[in-house]
């Protein structure tokens, strides 16, 4: 079965030694299979198994003469073994029989990691989100203030995204666990597809239901994709927070160690570093899931063309997802949250926040849509004229109450009721409970 890996072996996985110790499973699988089916002598496997071995740096010196890197391993791998066992290794097998199906299994090992560094992730955002569950801020559309929300809120969403992309990587794990063990050109010409199923069956990995000499990479891609689009939800939320902690807004900032610089010339600056590194991060998946898609579309049954660019996207992109989802997990478990900077936000419009609710009061005390939204827009523009005549105490409330045509549609006790926080979060609950909190 699988060996399973913590979050500190990602690089491991995808190291020369890990790989070639799956390729030497593999090939010991294949034969073990074969001797059930009569063909390898007990005797011969006993000493296969008992034997195989390889040395990096002996398959490393002799690729450098043979210049194929499964020739190698294997040559090495007879070297330990010896005549007659040996010649049973890589009987009926094709290289990528062998690189292919351990390729799967270092996807799914990687996939287990990131998956449990998503679930790491989402406690810590479950856990802002019910502490911040009813601090008000202002919601923002296009950068501009809009009605009220909650920090809380807004962390429920992050939580119910990285949701969303746990289910992503939970399937691209599942289509990337196929291994292949059927030849050349994928007839089984050779090998029988029982030798197929019994080694991918050890492996934990189903076999592929039809091939070519190599797994076709539109499975592949598919990981990378989602690989990427989990970076792409992580800028998402590091460009929120970014957003968030400018001057003028301040009401979350990432953690600012004692001792911690933020400018070689400027000695009061706090700047959203880790947020704008995860940003830049996302950019170099996505770059990776592009050469992904182009490995799609190979000669035949097969070219080599997509091999050099795997061997680097691959293990740069778990890798690098591993870190990103570990970062963004500190970041959001360390945020300073200022609610009072967010209740100050919420007052800079004066209340015009509850434009909405008034403009819908109107249409249900009989105003056509066209009639409420002019009026309630006209008292608007008066209390914008008023914030920036200096008039703080001419609010929206103030302006409404004092227009004659709202007075004869709302009442103070109704625009009291209808101008309010409450108003606004009477289904916060009802909307955390939706998506698990």
């Amino acid at each position: 079965m699988i060996q399973r890996y913590s979050r500190a072996e990602m690089r491991e996985i995808w190291s020369e030694q890990r790989k070639l110790e799956i390729w030497l499973q593999i090939e010991l699988l294949a034969s073990e299979a074969l001797c059930a089916q009569g063909l390898v002598p007990r005797k011969d496997f006993a000493r296969m198994k008992d034997k195989a071995a390889f040395s990096l740096e002996r398959c490393k010196e002799l690729e450098r003469t043979l210049n194929h890197d499964v020739i190698a391993f294997t040559t090495n791998v007879a070297e330990n073994i010896d005549a007659p066992a040996s010649r049973w290794l890589h009987f009926g097998l094709t290289s990528s029989d062998v690189v292919d199906t351990a390729f799967a299994v270092q996807m799914v090992q990687s996939a287990d990691i990131l998956i449990a560094d998503v679930k790491a992730l989402r406690k810590v955002i479950a856990a802002q989100a019910r502490k911040h569950k009813f601090t008000p801020m202002i919601g923002r559309s296009h950068g501009i203030h809009a009605e009220p929300t909650t920090f809380g809120m807004k962390m429920a969403v992050m939580y119910d995204e990285f949701g969303r992309a746990l289910q992503r990587l939970e399937s691209a794990k599942k289509s990337v666990a196929v291994g292949k063990l059927s030849g050349a050109v994928g007839t089984s010409a050779h090998l029988s597809p029982k030798v197929e199923a019994f080694v991918c069956k050890r492996l934990g990995l189903r076999p592929a239901p039809i091939a070519t000499q190599v797994v076709q990479r539109d499975l592949h891609a598919e990981f990378i994709g989602a690989l990427a689009l989990v970076g792409a939800s992580i800028e998402r939320w590091a460009t929120e927070f970014r957003h968030l902690q400018r001057t003028e807004v301040l009401e979350a900032e990432e953690y600012f160690a004692a001792g911690q610089k933020g400018s070689s010339a400027m000695p009061h600056k706090r700047n959203p570093i880790t947020g704008e590194r995860l940003t830049g991060l996302a950019r170099v998946l996505r770059g990776n899931a592009i050469a992904a898609l182009e490995n799609v579309a190979l000669w035949h049954e097969r070219d080599i063309s997509h091999s050099s660019v795997e061997r680097i996207i691959f293990p740069d992109s778990c890798t690098l997802l591993d870190y990103m989802l570990v970062t963004l997990t500190k970041l959001t478990a360390g945020l300073i949250v200022y609610p009072a900077n967010m209740k100050r936000n919420l007052a800079l419009t004066l209340g015009m926040w509850n434009s909405q609710t008034v403009l819908l009061a109107l249409i249900r005390k009989g105003l056509t849509r066209e009639q409420a939204y002019d009026l309630v827009q006209r008292t608007a523009m008066k209390t914008w004229q008023a914030k920036h005549a200096g008039d703080t105490q001419a609010d929206f409330k103030t302006q409404l109450l004092s227009d004659p045509d709202v007075a004869k549609h709302l009442s103070r006790a109704e625009l009291d009721e209808l101008c309010n926080l409450d108003f606004h979060f009477k289904q916060i609950k009802a909307r955390f409970k939706s998506v698990g909190l």
